[in-house]
């Protein structure tokens, strides 16, 4: 009889372990307190990203950040409120923004995001419906102390063997062949590449309906069964179901499920929008980081999408925030003069919460006080790109065998 593995969770992170763990024999199940069409997994940029070595937590962004806070319509923003938990983070935080931090996480960073990328090849060599496509992406830029930054993390990326080219004015034009650019340069990152994440999440959804995987959508988890620091069963809104191990992939809502497993996260939620628009003839062709507004521009198949902001709030946190929305909107027009990127409708504006860990790293380890408990959380502004990969490690870890990289910086 094949062990019985619970997913708790099912984002993009949830679903790529339930597929690993499909594949290594696991009866799997997968829990989901909402319906599974939204949500992180479904709209985030659609970029696979090898080129983002750099933790959130790093030198100069507390200055930053500082200096952000005082303007609405800035890419990353703290909420104010009085709460133990963001001050925690904050300090955690605080204390993982150095130097020594960056260096030892980027190579991990870079060795977790290469992993994915091949994984993403293999899937699109079965599949071509999620419209995955290697252009790269362009770092766009305005004046000449971003373009100094973003040489210098160039350089830092070559160092750590990834394809990276640097572009004038005219040779972004060039590249750049669907619509105008108004910048001054840019940098390429020919290692990383994109797909639709709609179109794949519908995709590996089919894959795990084929590999006889249960998926129990609007399904509250309310508790756990733990004996002898073993679960032995997931009690939920809909019954108690007997379990051999348990993933906890549940995003932002991580710490609040925590809790129950005897385990304590810092995460915090960090708030973006997105929005579509669909059956664009007229559009960027290559994925591009517009970096002074730090915004994300992806073509997908016939549609554009647009996305930003970093906003550490809380998961309540449900209202549009215009202001921020309109800072996305004038980079956008200011990076593309061409294109007259109008304010989208409240409803079709997307937000979501990727979880943010203080480290700026993601947690994907085994539990050191329940025994078979397995993290898979804490991606921030990654899941999609580094998903697969920390699917097939989940898997790696509960079957016992080597992890396919080395994981000692994902640790709780």
């Amino acid at each position: 009889m094949s062990k019985k593995a619970s997913i708790i969770g099912g984002g993009i992170i949830g679903l790529c372990s339930a597929y690993y763990l499909a594949k290594e024999g696991f009866q799997v199940s997968v829990f989901d307190k909402s319906d599974m069409t939204d949500g992180c997994s479904y709209g985030n940029a659609g970029m696979i990203v090898p080129s983002h070595i750099m933790p959130l937590a790093q030198p100069g962004m507390i200055a930053q950040g500082m200096k952000w806070m005082f303007d609405s319509q800035s890419p990353f923003y703290v909420k104010p409120r009085l709460s133990t938990d963001l001050i925690k983070w904050g300090m955690q935080f605080y204390q993982h923004a150095n130097k020594k931090h960056v260096e030892k996480a980027m190579p991990a960073l870079r060795d977790l995001s290469m992993l994915s990328k091949e994984l993403y090849q293999d899937f699109a060599k079965e599949n071509s419906s999620f419209f995955y496509d290697e252009k790269g992406l362009l770092m766009l830029f305005k004046t000449e102390k971003m373009a100094e930054e973003m040489h210098h993390e160039g350089k830092m990326a070559e160092n750590l063997g990834l394809g990276v080219n640097y572009l004038s004015k005219d040779e972004v034009s060039q590249l750049e062949t669907g619509t105008k650019t108004d910048v001054i340069g840019g940098v390429h990152y020919i290692s990383d590449a994109h797909l639709y994440p709609q179109k794949f999440m519908q995709f590996i959804k089919e894959q795990l309906n084929k590999l006889g995987v249960s998926i129990h959508k609007n399904t509250t988890v309310t508790d756990f069964k733990i004996n002898n620091n073993i679960v032995s069963e997931v009690i939920t809104s809909k019954g108690n179901f007997t379990t051999d191990e348990v993933v906890l992939a549940t995003g932002s809502w991580s710490p609040e499920i925590a809790k129950k497993l005897q385990t304590r996260i810092s995460l915090l939620p960090g708030k973006g929008y997105s929005f579509t628009l669909k059956e664009q003839s007229h559009k960027p062709s290559i994925p591009s980081i517009l970096c002074e507004g730090k915004v994300a521009v992806t073509p997908m198949a016939n549609d554009i999408r647009f996305g930003g902001t970093m906003e550490i709030t809380h998961n309540n946190d449900t209202k549009i925030n215009q202001n921020r929305l309109k800072g996305i909107i004038n980079s956008v027009n200011d990076f593309y003069p061409d294109l007259n990127i109008e304010m989208p409708k409240v409803e079709d504006t997307w937000y979501g919460f990727r979880p943010c860990t203080p480290s700026g790293m993601p947690i994907i380890t085994k539990s050191k006080k329940i025994t078979n408990l397995t993290f898979a959380t804490g991606h921030a502004m990654m899941g999609l790109s580094l998903a697969p990969a920390t699917g097939k490690i989940v898997a790696e870890l509960i079957s016992g065998k080597p992890t396919s990289v080395a994981t000692n910086m994902f640790q709780l």
